[in-house]
C-alpha cells in the first residue's frame, strides 16, 4: 500500500476445492513472481547470473502464506498457487496485520465532508443508488465524529462515479467479473473519490450481483484512509462477500481502524443499547467452542458463527472463510454438519431444517425438515452429526441422547434413541461436534475433544479442541 495511492477493491472470492498441481511450470513461477512483485513488492534486484534471487521470492512467499493463513513455506505449493489464481482486490498485501492504514497519518484533517454522486448506474434505480450510497457513509459515520453532507454541483471530498474500463486516471477497469471498484485515499484532487465499474453489474438488496451498499461502504473505507485487513470477517478484507444489507453491522476489526484514525463517535461512544461489533472467531482461543466439525473429501471443516476453517491434509495452517462465501445459500451459525461420501454431499443443520450441497451448489429440494431423516418430531435441533465410514451410519446427537440413521436404506435404525454415555464411555456433557479421522472418532463437547474407538467404545485420550484446528498467530 506504501507504493501505490490508488485502492482497487473487490474482486469475488471465488471459493474453490484445493486441487493438486503435478509439478510447478516456468509459467507458473513467471505468473508467482509477478504476483509477488505487483502485491507485495517483490523487487527487481537480481544476482550475478541475472536471476532474481532465490531468498528474496522465498521471503515474499513466506510473507504471503503468512498473510492469506497458509502453509508457511517460502515455495510455491499447491495451496499457494490455488490462492493467486483467484480474482482479488488490486491493492499490494505488505501491510501485514489487521485493521492497516495507509501510513504517513493519511486522513482528513476534517470531521466534516462532502460527498457528490456524478453519475448514475443503469443496474438501479437514482433513490436507490443515493439510498444505498448515503447508507455506506452512515457506517462510518455512527462510530467516528466524521459527519457527511452531500451537493449536487461543484467539486465535493468524495467525487462518485460509474465509469468503464479505460476512464482517464491510469487505471483502467477490465470488463465484468473482476475489480469492482477503485478509491484513493484521502487527499486533494482525486483523493477520496470512488470510481465503480460501469461493466459489473450492481443491485440494492438481490445476492444476484453486487450489492452496491457493500462494495461502497468498502470503497468509503479506503477514502477515508484505511488500508486492507487480513481479517476475513472485516469490512476491508480485500473479497466480496454477501452480506445483508438491512443487518449489516460494522465488525470490530474496521471499528478499531476508522477509530484509530478519528477516534469513537462522541454521541454513541458509552451507549449500551447500541449493537456490538462483530469479531472474527480465533482458532487460538482456548476457550472456543466449535459449532460442527466435518470433512469435505479429505478436508476437514470447523464451523464457528459466519466461518469456517478449512484445514488441507497438506497444510499445518487452516484457511478461514465465510461460510457464504463457500455456499451462498448456507445458513450461518449452523448447528451440525456431516459428510455423506454414499451421495458425495455436505449436509449443514440449523433448528429444524438441513440444507445439502454438492460442490458448492444446493441440492434441489433443500432445505428439508429434519424429519425427513425419520426423527421424531419433538426434536427441534441437533446437538452434532457424525458418519460413520465402516458401518455407513450416521449418528446424530440430541441432547444427552443419540439416533442412528441408515445412509443406505435412508431409514433410521431400531433401538434408538440411545443414551451417549452408554456407547461413549466418560462423556457426560453435551455433544456440540464430532467427525471421524483415520479410523478414530472424535466427540467435541465445550472447548474439549473425546479421541474414541467408536467400534469398542473406549477412550483413548482427552484433547483440546485445537489439536486439529492449529492455531496460527501472525
Amino acid at each position: 500500500m506504501r507504493s501505490c495511492s490508488l485502492c482497487i477493491i473487490l474482486s469475488l472470492a471465488v471459493a474453490v476445492y484445493c486441487v493438486p498441481v503435478s509439478q510447478v511450470t516456468e509459467q507458473d513461477e513467471h505468473d508467482a513472481e509477478s504476483y509477488l512483485k505487483r502485491f507485495f513488492n517483490l523487487t527487481e534486484e537480481k544476482g550475478p547470473t541475472g536471476r532474481r534471487g532465490v531468498s528474496a521470492v522465498s521471503s515474499k512467499l513466506s510473507e504471503m502464506q503468512r498473510f492469506f493463513g497458509l502453509q508457511i513455506a517460502g515455495t510455491l505449493d499447491d495451496d499457494t498457487m490455488t490462492m493467486m489464481k483467484k480474482p482479488r482486490c488490486g491493492v499490494p498485501d505488505t501491510n501485514i496485520a489487521s485493521f492497516s492504514t495507509f501510513g504517513k497519518n493519511l486522513k482528513w484533517e476534517k470531521n466534516s465532508l462532502t460527498y457528490r454522486i456524478v453519475n448514475y448506474t443503469p443496474d438501479m434505480s437514482a433513490p436507490e443508488v443515493d439510498d444505498s450510497v448515503e447508507k455506506a457513509l452512515q457506517v462510518w459515520a455512527k462510530v467516528t465524529p466524521l459527519r457527511f453532507t452531500r451537493i449536487d454541483n461543484g467539486t465535493a471530498d468524495i467525487m462518485i462515479s460509474f465509469v468503464p474500463q479505460e476512464h482517464g486516471d491510469s487505471y483502467p477497469f477490465d470488463g465484468p467479473g473482476v475489480f469492482l471498484a477503485h478509491a484513493f485515499p484521502p487527499g486533494p484532487g482525486t483523493g477520496g473519490d470512488v470510481h465503480f465499474d460501469e461493466d459489473e453489474s450492481f443491485t440494492f438488496s438481490s445476492n444476484t450481483g453486487y450489492i452496491l451498499f457493500l462494495v461502497a461502504a468498502h470503497e468509503f473505507g479506503h477514502s477515508l484512509g484505511l488500508s486492507h485487513s487480513y481479517d476475513p470477517g472485516a469490512l476491508m478484507y480485500p473479497w466480496y462477500s454477501y452480506n445483508n444489507p438491512d443487518t449489516f453491522v460494522l465488525p470490530r476489526d474496521d471499528v478499531n481502524g476508522i477509530q484509530s484514525l478519528y477516534g469513537p463517535n462522541p454521541d454513541t461512544d458509552g451507549d449500551i443499547d447500541k449493537p456490538e461489533p462483530p469479531t472474527t472467531p480465533d482458532a487460538c482461543d482456548s476457550t472456543l467452542v466449535l459449532d460442527a466439525v466435518a470433512t469435505l473429501r479429505g478436508e476437514m471443516l470447523f464451523f464457528k458463527d459466519s466461518f469456517f476453517w478449512r484445514s488441507y491434509p497438506q497444510s499445518n495452517t487452516p484457511q478461514q472463510t465465510l461460510i457464504t462465501n463457500f455456499w451462498p445459500e448456507a445458513p450461518t451459525h449452523i448447528d451440525a454438519a456431516y459428510e455423506s461420501q454414499q451421495s458425495d454431499r455436505v449436509l449443514l443443520f440449523k433448528g429444524r431444517r438441513v440444507w445439502a450441497f454438492s460442490g458448492y451448489d444446493l441440492v434441489r429440494g433443500y432445505p428439508k425438515s429434519i424429519s425427513s431423516f425419520g426423527l421424531p418430531k419433538r426434536v427441534k435441533k441437533i446437538n452434532a452429526a457424525l458418519y460413520d465410514v465402516e458401518s455407513a451410519k450416521t449418528l446424530f446427537f440430541v441432547g444427552s441422547s443419540y439416533y442412528s440413521y441408515d445412509e443406505a436404506k435412508k431409514t433410521m435404525d431400531q433401538g434408538f434413541p440411545k443414551r451417549v454415555d452408554q456407547t461413549f464411555s466418560g462423556l457426560t456433557g453435551e455433544v456440540t461436534a464430532a467427525f471421524q479421522y483415520r479410523s478414530y472418532t472424535y466427540i467435541y463437547s465445550g472447548p474439549y475433544m473425546f479421541e474414541y474407538s467408536l467400534s469398542t467404545g473406549r477412550l483413548f485420550r482427552l484433547l483440546n479442541n485445537n489439536y486439529f484446528l492449529r492455531c496460527s498467530n501472525f
